[in-house]
């Protein structure tokens, strides 16, 4: 099953042979190919009954070893030479595809311990090959998704941004790179995936990227159409094959001659007599001692680097650095593969010659360490000033001395203890053919450089051995390969090379790779070498392709190969340790959990990465259980859909927020573009799962519903479906897993760190509340106890603080507090710290009250109407029946009362404990003196009919009372509020209680939107209830019903507990449905809002969580986002806009209707405030200027001409001719001066009229 599909991108319907870099999207295709074989004949060993066989097995792991060695050499060369050609011209493309390689070598060896377990358990196979299966599965999905990523961005880019040459030599250096015996085995088995025609135009393309020399292309060429060699032949001995099961290094060597079964038959065509004369002379010597040449010409050459470096720190000139870096990188290639063919050629076959009798304590040199300390050292020398150049040098002699005396120890071991073992096992021809087979474990390009410069140290005898060496050993079928190979070595020893040009050229090729000197001493060098002003790095990076760019064709030295390639392959660690990453980053699996104890916004990223990937985790545990027992089926199906459908909302607020705004820094540009296609490919991982979980269910339904587990019931073809596409979910819950975790952790050490650095605090919380203000409320309602649960105490403050501060300026505290009973465990609301920090009084509020309006009663008496004087002097209770307030104890009566009306939904919210929670305090205490209850009844009365103008103006009263201080006056006002708000809610519970008795409710009847219909509701509102209004104690449609009638107030919504149903008229605690059994649970509406206790049949209505009210719209993320500054929804088009703290908690300047709770349309204006739309029309038919700040309302170029051409006609009168006035400009807000006039001032900067005079 192919996991993902191929790209779709604009490359496809280009030819390889128009764009030579496409050459790598066909080893893109064969990897697929190769990918979905494998993954096909694992699948089928669990057809297989009982051992699949250890042969198949074991063929198959070798097919999985060929496809690392050869994907690892593809994403080594995409590294260094792909992708640092394309960086050098677009940044930050390559760096999350880079850290993406790094994860695919942990999948293969994830893939090669399954393969050991399965050869460990020959009797036990259905784990570990379930276990086989879901690791190949895993690594199916993340290359082939990781692939298309490339084609779709990387090679997309290559395409349009280098030429055809540029391309052809960015691919002729990848194939000089790769090592000779891999591409022999690559190229065929790369073009046998390939359709007729795609494999002519490959074979049209390598023609024109090889540079045009005949012997070159014709042995690159042969490579393309050589019989494919099965890579399962390799090894295929016991001994070898415990060995490459065991050996974690690269195996693509083919199969090597044995001494018994070698013969050569050398043709007379072949060898001139002369050459038959040399044979005659060269069979008394053994050619393996032709390796002492190649050590000496090694140990002179590094101990005169070590006497330059000698020679430069003395005379502190470092014009020579460039070439001895160069030079040191070449050797320690050379020693890299010299090695490693020792290992795999010389000692393999040794050891099978002897049968494994031949033992010696044999150390690789150089060692990890060894090319870690060399290569550290050489890169503090790139680009240092020239302060640290002395230091730098120092440290790199110290690293060269130990480096050279281990050199002279490993060579030495190999002349006295190796090369007589190969002397007395292998005989004339063996020898020659190891040291040909040598060659081929190098690179293409290496081994051009390292004939060159061994050809430069050879006398005419030694070259021409050498040369007879070749072509003894060079077989019929590469024969055009040994002829090469001669034409290298008479160029080198003909004089065409010298040792001089070929470091010059070393110094050119290995320039490029970040070895260079700085421009102060890069300028010293140029001035006293003039020659070298051609070489002057820095100016040519300052040109748009450098001529040593990677991506340059180098007409000098055509066959370049990259260095660091070979590093990746043999040393990967000391590579990560020399990475721009921080080594605690790279090797630590979970470096975004480390949090600090001061949180910053941005950790609220990282804790919801922490949160994903335990569901995640989780998700693979239920499906492991989902085999055995299918009751998990329905619970799996809740966390999944919970974290898809959070993931989503993750994704989207990443691509759409923080991305862009990290990109907007020129230098972060595209740096973001890699994990927005991830996003979209993980949204294809979980339709997957999602398309999957779909048949499970459908074959849930069909399974035997008598037992509760399945191994309980009737084991049927149904139950052994179920329990494969279980398997089967088990397996891309994995491989969801990985993706998404390898995902969030390069997010981690790759962006969100930028954030945290260049970002200031602020910024970060304007992020994160841009983020937040796209979030639903019923998202954040799943999303904060799911994100709590995963965190401690401190990081729920921590989180709970950022989110505090993100939304300072809206009502999200108090939203919360709502609807989230955990909300004061896990923080404080910013309410309760204002009640703590009060300070406690032992008086009765109520009391407080009642003496303070019956003290200035009198005199507010003789200014009342007589309506008003009424309510003073009751004499029955609002239930129409006589009372005695005078008796104690009645006053506690009423708090209880005040105390336990609460509608049970209600009382869980904070916001209805807090307004009793001081007077219960209070009133509760024995012994405590009551008020005068006639008094207070008399209060109530007033409280009760009291308008909102009375209420204000009773407030200025105590506000203008001199005998208050201001502690006293703010009591005073508190309770005041208080005082009416209870009053009215004991109100409310009497009358509750005699319309019991009575049996009807004012408006007990039902109303309509469309009466011809019979569709229930009003004209504002679509709705199936009417609610009952505490303040009035009428039932009413809607709110807007309510605030129509007449009355003198407007009904709170928020403190509306009960409604009535307009189908059986009965009235209950308020619902999204009837609670009458008649009714059969009969919606209300379509959309309920339990907050706002709105109902609504016909629109599109939203709760804002950060407004804390509803708003007509599909939601925030969709149509609206908030802006936490303005504290406003606004649409998301208005994304850039003027942005005013709070600017819509005010009146509009022309009708003073509250704007924040305002049904009609709002215009913003260009200063940033606002008017309805409507006052707008009428008030620009007069003026110009906003009637808040005075700047221009838009564009008043052409208005301003008018005024212009009306003052020079007017003129301006003698008297007044040359006098000035002082002005302030509201539009550019400068002080200027301007003409005298009776009335218009122009700004003599900006030419606006909206001036006032100084």
């Amino acid at each position: 099953m192919v996991v993902v599909g191929e790209s779709s991108g604009s490359i496809n319907s280009i030819r390889v042979t128009d764009a030579p870099i496409l050459l790598l999207v066909c080893f893109h295709k064969a990897f697929r190919a190769e990918l979905e074989e494998l993954h096909r004949i694992a699948s089928s060993f669990l057809e297989i009954i009982g051992f699949p066989g250890r042969d198949l097995i074991i063929d198959l792991l070798r097919r999985f070893r060929f496809l690392k060695v050869a994907y690892k050499y593809h994403t080594a060369a995409e590294d260094e030479v792909i992708f640092q050609a394309l960086d050098a011209r677009i940044k930050n493309v390559t760096s999350s595809y880079s850290l993406e390689h790094r994860v695919i070598d942990d999948l293969f060896e994830s893939v090669f311990q399954s393969f050991f377990a399965l050869l460990e358990n020959d009797g036990k196979v259905s784990l570990p090959l379930q276990d086989l299966l879901s690791h190949c599965y895993t690594m199916q999905s993340f290359i082939c998704k990781h692939m298309l990523k490339e084609e779709e961005q990387v090679f997309d880019l290559l395409v349009k941004s280098f030429s055809l040459e540029e391309q052809a030599s960015l691919v002729w250096q990848f194939i000089c790179s790769v090592p000779i015996m891999l591409l022999e085995d690559m190229f065929p088995w790369m073009t046998s995936y390939l359709p007729a025609n795609e494999q002519a135009d490959v074979a049209l393309c390598i023609k024109e990227v090889v540079p045009k020399e005949n012997l070159l292309q014709e042995v690159v060429t042969s490579w393309l159409v050589k019989k494919r060699h099965p890579t399962s032949k390799a090894f295929n001995t016991c001994k070898g094959e415990n060995w490459f099961l065991s050996s974690s290094e690269p195996l693509y060597l083919k199969e090597l001659p044995k001494a018994y079964s070698f013969s050569k038959s050398l043709s007379g065509n072949f060898c001139s007599p002369e050459e038959l004369d040399l044979a005659k002379e060269t069979a008394k010597h053994h050619p393996i001692d032709g390796l002492r040449l190649w050590h000496g010409a090694i140990n002179k050459d590094l101990n005169e680097i070590l006497g330059e470096l000698h020679a430069t720190r003395r005379s502190r000139t470092y014009c020579t650095l460039p070439s001895i870096s160069g030079r040191l990188k070449f050797f320690a290639d050379v020693l890299i593969f010299y090695s490693d063919a020792l290992e795999k050629v010389f000692f393999s076959v040794l050891n099978e010659l002897a049968d494994g009798s031949v033992s010696f304590s044999y150390k690789r040199f150089p060692d990890e360490f060894q090319i870690e300390g060399l290569f550290r050292a050489l890169q503090n020398i790139s680009g240092q000033n020239i302060s640290s150049l002395p230091n730098h040098v120092e440290n790199l002699c110290s690293q060269l001395v130990p480096f050279l005396e281990g050199i002279s120890i490993h060579f030495a071991f190999q002349e006295s203890e190796v090369f007589p073992l190969i002397r007395k096992n292998c005989n004339y021809e063996m020898q020659q053919s190891l040291l040909y087979t040598s060659l081929q474990v190098m690179p293409l390009g290496l081994l051009k450089c390292v004939i060159s410069w061994l050809s430069t140290h050879l006398t005419e005898e030694e070259s021409k051995a050498i040369l007879f060496s070749i072509n003894w050993a060079g077989s019929v079928a590469d024969m055009s390969f040994a002829r090469l190979l001669k034409e290298w070595v008479r160029n080198g020893y003909s004089g065409k090379t010298t040792l001089e040009k070929f470091r010059e050229e070393l110094q050119e090729m290995f320039k490029n790779r970040g070895t260079f000197l700085p421009d102060c001493v890069e300028d010293r060098c140029k001035n006293a070498h003039p020659s070298q002003r051609k070489t002057n790095f820095s100016e040519k990076v300052k040109n748009s392709l450098s001529d040593n760019h990677p991506c340059k064709v180098e007409e000098t030295y055509s066959t370049s190969y990259s260095s660091e390639i070979n590093l990746q392959i043999f040393f990967p660690e000391a590579l990560r340790k020399l990475s721009p990453y921080p080594a605690d980053l790279i090797h630590n699996s979970d470096a975004g959990s480390s949090l600090t104890l001061e949180f910053k916004p941005v950790d609220f990223i990282f804790l919801f990465h922490r949160a994903l990937k335990n569901d995640l985790e989780y998700l693979i545990l239920l499906s492991a259980k989902m085999d055995k027992n299918i009751e998990f089926l329905r619970e799996f199906l809740q966390r999944f859909h919970l974290v898809r459908f959070l993931y989503q909302i993750h994704s989207d607020s990443e691509d759409e927020i923080a991305f862009p705004a990290l990109e907007v820094m020129a230098k972060f540009q595209n740096i973001s573009s890699s994990y927005s296609m991830d996003h979209k490919l993980e949204k294809e991982l979980f339709s997957n799962v999602s398309a999957i979980l779909y048949e499970i269910s459908e074959l849930h339904i069909s399974l035997p519903a008598e037992a509760s587990s399945v191994l309980e019931g009737r084991v049927n073809q149904r139950v052994l479906k179920y329990r494969q596409m279980c398997v089967k979910l088990h397996r891309m819950c994995k491989t969801m897993r990985i993706a998404l975790d390898k995902h969030v952790y390069h997010e981690e050490i790759e962006l969100w760190p930028l954030f945290s650095k260049f970002f200031s605090y602020e910024e970060q919380e304007k992020i994160i509340g841009c983020m937040l203000g796209r979030t639903r409320a019923e998202v954040l309602q799943v999303m904060l106890p799911w994100l709590m649960a995963s965190l401690s105490p401190a990081e729920q403050q921590g989180i709970l603080s950022i989110w505090r501060k993100s939304t300072k300026n809206t009502m999200f505290t108090e939203w919360l507090a709502e609807w989230w009973d955990d909300f004061d465990k896990n923080g404080i609301t910013t309410a309760k710290e204002e009640l703590n920090d009060a300070p406690l009084t032992t008086e009765d509020p109520l009391e407080i009250v009642a003496t303070y309006l019956s003290r200035g009663s009198h005199d507010q008496l003789e200014g009342m109407n007589l309506n008003c004087r009424a309510f003073f002097f009751p004499e029955k209770n609002y239930a129409g029946a006589s009372v005695d307030l005078f008796r104690k104890g009645n006053g506690a009566k009423v708090i209880n009362e005040i105390k336990n009306f609460q509608d049970p939904e209600f009382k869980k919210y904070e916001g209805g404990k807090r307004t009793y929670q001081r007077v219960i305090e209070v009133n509760e205490k024995p012994g405590e003196v009551l008020v005068d209850d006639q008094t207070l009844e008399h209060d109530d009365k007033q409280l009760l009919l009291m308008s909102d103008a009375e209420m204000e103006a009773e407030i200025r009263k105590i506000s203008r009372d001199t005998t208050l201080d201001s502690q006293q006056m703010a009591l005073e006002i508190q309770n005041l509020y208080t005082r009416r708000w209870d009053v009215f809610q004991l109100k409310h519970r009497q009358e509750v209680a005699f319309i019991s008795d009575v049996g009807e409710f004012p408006g007990q009847c039902p109303s309509y939107h469309d009466e011809a219909e019979q569709i229930f509701g009003c004209k504002h509102y679509k709705r199936n209830c009417k609610i009952f209004a505490a303040c009035c104690k009428k039932l009413f449609t809607c709110k807007y019903c309510h605030d129509e009638a007449g009355l003198d107030h407007k009904i709170d919504r928020k403190s509306t507990t009960e409604m009535m149903c307009m189908k059986c008229l009965k009235i209950q605690p308020i619902s999204p449905t009837c609670s009458n059994i008649s009714c059969n649970n009969l919606s209300m509406a379509k959309y309920y809002c339990k907050i706002c206790k709105l109902y609504d049949d016909d629109r599109e209505i939203y709760h804002c969580p950060f407004c804390n009210i509803c708003r007509l719209g599909k939601g925030l993320g969709i149509d609206f986002f908030h802006c936490m500054n303005c504290n406003a929804c606004l649409s998301k088009s208005l994304t850039v806009h003027i942005c005013r703290e709070k600017c819509f908690e005010s009146k509009c300047p022309i009708c003073h209707e509250d704007i924040f709770t305002s049904t009609s349309p709002v215009k913003a204006l260009e200063c940033g405030h606002l008017m309805h739309s409507t006052c707008f029309q009428d008030y620009t038919c007069t003026h110009y200027t906003c009637p808040i700040c005075s700047k221009s309302l838009g564009d008043m170029q052409v208005y301003f001409a008018l005024l212009d051409s009306l003052l020079a006609e007017e003129g301006v009168p003698e008297e007044y001719s040359g006098q000035t006035q002082g002005i302030l400009c509201h539009d550019c807000e400068r002080r200027g001066v301007a003409p005298y006039h009776w009335r218009h001032h122009k700004c003599p900067y900006c030419g606006s009229y909206s001036t006032r005079l100084l």
